[in-house]
């Protein structure tokens, strides 16, 4: 047997209910942490998923907030890829030495050997999330600059790769959903693959497929819905991260009386693997 075969057959005996699978932003679980990679003030946040959680080399989703004044000091990895992304408000991105303003929901993707922080400025918490994918299986590092980034220069225009999850930006798709994919494969060194934008209209659903060597996970900006993987059904609302492992037919319906709106992270098994397989 193929060991990325095996890797999938051990996870796939291994997995939890579909209810429990789906991980749940929690405020009230948040961890207050000083000084993030010598940044300015606290950062909260909690894990939803890590490198237990998949057989690709995912690394970890955290959801949390940036308090007024605080941050992510300026820092670098080596053999990982991490992205920063706002849901709301506005914050200080820097890559690579390099300031701007961008406003949410938004997000700026820094690839390997490459430095980043982000700051909020402003008077309100900012809702934020991390996601990392590294190329090597559980592999963590990081270099600190010693760098708050509070104060710095500023370029009114952003000199560095970012993705904005703007509605407007959508096109129609299957179903009446609206699509995007707002990073493509190219953007990055490791196996991450891909972040899609998705609006599933009210009573609309996604086209049932599967991925034969990339796994995704499904995380609600708005509305409420059902998600079905496999044979499974189970309830996701806004705050919710939806995980789907290799070769698991899913879909998403739209349950609510609002749009249904997904951000999708897809990283592959190997390079260039993306595979999308119509399940009829």
């Amino acid at each position: 047997m193929k060991p990325w075969l095996l890797t999938f057959a051990l996870v796939a005996l291994a997995k939890d209910p579909l209810a429990t699978r789906i991980a749940h932003s929690d405020p009230s679980k948040y961890r207050k942490i000083s000084g993030v990679h010598a940044g300015p003030g606290e950062l909260h946040f909690a894990g939803m998923f890590d490198a237990s959680t998949f057989s690709t080399n995912f690394i970890f989703l955290h959801r949390g907030v940036i308090p007024p004044g605080g941050g992510i000091g300026h820092h670098y990895h080596n053999h990982m890829e991490e992205m920063f992304v706002i849901l709301d408000g506005e914050a200080e991105f820097t890559i690579d030495g390099r300031t701007s303003v961008l406003q949410g929901p938004a997000g700026a993707p820094c690839r390997m050997g490459r430095s980043h922080a982000i700051y909020n400025p402003g008077t309100k918490p900012v809702e934020w999330m991390n996601i990392a994918v590294g190329s090597i299986k559980g592999k963590y590092d990081a270099s600190d600059l010693g760098d708050d980034r509070v104060g710095a220069a500023k370029d009114a225009k952003p000199v560095f790769i970012r993705m904005q999850l703007d509605r407007k930006l959508l096109r129609p798709g299957a179903g009446g959903v609206q699509y995007r994919r707002a990073l493509t494969p190219e953007v990055f060194y490791t196996n991450w693959s891909y972040v899609d934008h998705l609006l599933v209209p009210v009573g609309g659903a996604t086209v049932a497929h599967r991925h034969e060597g990339v796994e995704e996970f499904y995380y609600v900006m708005a509305g409420t819905g059902t998600a079905k993987v496999g044979a499974e059904t189970a309830a996701i609302a806004k705050g919710d991260a939806v995980p789907v492992f290799l070769n698991e037919t899913h879909s998403i319906q739209n349950t609510g009386s609002e749009p249904l709106e997904l951000m999708v992270v897809g990283v592959a098994r190997q390079k260039w693997a993306i595979d999308t397989v119509e399940v009829k």
